[in-house]
């Protein structure tokens, strides 16, 4: 946690105030604790579709090329919008366009939704270990789109991630 707090500390635009995630609202949080707010699960990463006729999003179990299936976080981080040209850019002031594509365990949609943090989150229980513990990131449970047919993402759909 502290390698985690101490790499967000180290520039990215402002230092992390105590206990932000409770005491402020998401656009309001600087650049730091924007990114600390991340639960590190990857389930943002994991791709997905809304069913024809529907708003219904869908999760599935495939993962992005970048995403490092081991410690949930993109691999190419900084330059993931010039590899992947799709990806979302998660910002405070375009969250509500986006919301329906995030996991309800998502730290940015709770906090959107005026709701605290779970209690496995790093910020709250102090280990970036305890997402993985508790079975909410995509560890072990997510594959890699270069490993599908992407004909196929339909047969993919994982109920467990939404």
């Amino acid at each position: 946690m502290r390698s985690l707090l101490k790499s967000i500390r180290g520039g990215l635009g402002g230092r992390l105030r105590k206990r932000f995630w409770e005491r402020y609202p998401i656009n309001e949080l600087n650049r730091n604790e924007w990114e600390a707010l991340c639960d590190g699960c990857g389930l943002c990463c994991l791709l997905k579709f809304e069913e024809n006729g529907s708003d219904t999003v869908k999760f599935t179990n495939v993962a992005c090329r970048l995403l490092d299936l081991q410690h949930c976080r993109c691999r190419h981080y900084e330059a993931r919008t010039k590899i992947v040209s799709d990806c979302i850019v998660l910002k405070p002031d375009e969250i509500d366009d986006i919301i329906d594509w995030m996991p309800a365990t998502c730290a940015y949609r709770l906090r959107r939704e005026g709701k605290q943090l779970h209690s496995w989150h790093h910020l709250v229980s102090g280990s970036t270990e305890t997402v993985h513990e508790c079975g909410v990131s995509v560890r072990g449970r997510a594959v890699s789109e270069t490993e599908v047919d992407m004909d196929e993402l339909e047969n993919h759909v994982a109920e467990e991630f939404e």
